[in-house]
C-alpha cells in the first residue's frame, strides 16, 4: 500500500494508483500523454462513503475507437491486482470507474491528520490561566503571514474562529477526562476493521474532511473567497456533527473507543481548520474565545 503521508490528500493517493496501472496499457498510444496531466478524478457526492470517480476510460475510448467498458475492465483488473486493502473497485455503464476507500487507509489518513496537530500550537494542554503566559502565546502563534494582533476579524469568519476554539476546547476537556492520553492512538477501527462512525453526520463530517484537504493539497488557487467558503462549510458541517454526536455522559461512559473516535475527528477537524485560517486566509487560530 502506498503510504498516507501527513498531508497527502486522498485524491493524490487514488491519482498515483491510475498512474500506475495506466503504465502497463503502452499500447495506448495517449496514455504517456495522459500520465504527464492530471487525471480527470472527482469526489463522490454521496457523504455516506468516501469514494472517486474517473472517466479516463470514456477518454481513451475516445483516442483509441475502443469500447470504454473494455478499457475500463482492463484498468479495473490491474487496479484490483495491486491495490488489495485500499480500495474497492465498481465500473459503472458506459466506463466509469468508481473507487470507494478501505476503512483502515481512511482511519491511517484521519490519524496523520491528528497526529500534524503537534507542529500547530503549543499544544493546547499549555494553554493557561494566567494573562501573561496567554500574551506570550498568542505573540507566538503570529507567523510572519497573519495579521498583527489588532487587526479586526471579519464578522462573516468569526464562525470558522469559533468552530476552531470549540475544537481546542473539546480536545483540552478530552485530556482532562482522561479519554486523551499521549501515548495512545485513535480507536478508529472495530474488530471488523471497519470505522467505527455510523451517524450521519459523522460520516457528513469524515467526507467534508476529505473533499477540502484535496482542495488543500491539489488546487493552486489563491482566491480567499474560495477557502472561506471551503472553512466555512467545513464549520458548518463540524457545528452539526457537535450537535448530533454526543462524547460525554452516557457515551463515555458505556462506548469509551465511540467517544474517542469522535474526538478524534475534533481533532482532525482543528487541524484541517488551523490550516485553513493561517495559512489560506492569514488570521489567527486561537485556541479560546
Amino acid at each position: 500500500m502506498l503510504l498516507v503521508s501527513k498531508y497527502t490528500a486522498i485524491k493524490q493517493l487514488v491519482h498515483s494508483y491510475f498512474i500506475i496501472a495506466l503504465s502497463i496499457y503502452t499500447y495506448y498510444s495517449k496514455i504517456e500523454t495522459l500520465a504527464n496531466k492530471k487525471i480527470p478524478l472527482s469526489k463522490g457526492r454521496n457523504s455516506n462513503q468516501v469514494f472517486y470517480i474517473t472517466g479516463l476510460a470514456l477518454q481513451l475510448s475516445k483516442y483509441e475507437k475502443i469500447p470504454a467498458m473494455e478499457i475500463a475492465e482492463a484498468i479495473a483488473s490491474h487496479l484490483s491486482a495491486n491495490s488489495a486493502g485500499v480500495f474497492s473497485i465498481q465500473i459503472v455503464p458506459p466506463g466509469w470507474i468508481h473507487l470507494e476507500l478501505a476503512h483502515p487507509v481512511l482511519a491511517s489518513w484521519l490519524q496523520r491528520l491528528v497526529e500534524g496537530r503537534g507542529n500547530s500550537v503549543v499544544q493546547e494542554r499549555g494553554v493557561t490561566e494566567n494573562k501573561e503566559d496567554k500574551e506570550e502565546l498568542v505573540t507566538v502563534l503570529f507567523s510572519s503571514h497573519s495579521p498583527s494582533p489588532q487587526s479586526p476579524l471579519p464578522n462573516h469568519l468569526f464562525p470558522i474562529q469559533y468552530a476552531h476554539a470549540r475544537c481546542c476546547s473539546l480536545v483540552r476537556l478530552g485530556e482532562r477526562e482522561g479519554l486523551i492520553t499521549s501515548e495512545g492512538a485513535i480507536p478508529w477501527l472495530n474488530k471488523q476493521q471497519e470505522l467505527r462512525f455510523h451517524h450521519p453526520s459523522e460520516l457528513c463530517l469524515l467526507s467534508e474532511l476529505v473533499q477540502v484537504v484535496d482542495e488543500l493539497e491539489c488546487s493552486d488557487s489563491s482566491d480567499s473567497v474560495k477557502w472561506e467558503k471551503l472553512a466555512l462549510g467545513l464549520g458548518r458541517v463540524f457545528d452539526e456533527f457537535w450537535r448530533d454526536c454526543r462524547i460525554w455522559g452516557e457515551v463515555k461512559v458505556k462506548s469509551p473507543e465511540i467517544a474517542l473516535a469522535r474526538l478524534g475527528l475534533v481533532m482532525a477537524t482543528q487541524s484541517v481548520l488551523r490550516t485553513l485560517l493561517e495559512e489560506k486566509l492569514g488570521i489567527l487560530a486561537v485556541l479560546e474565545l
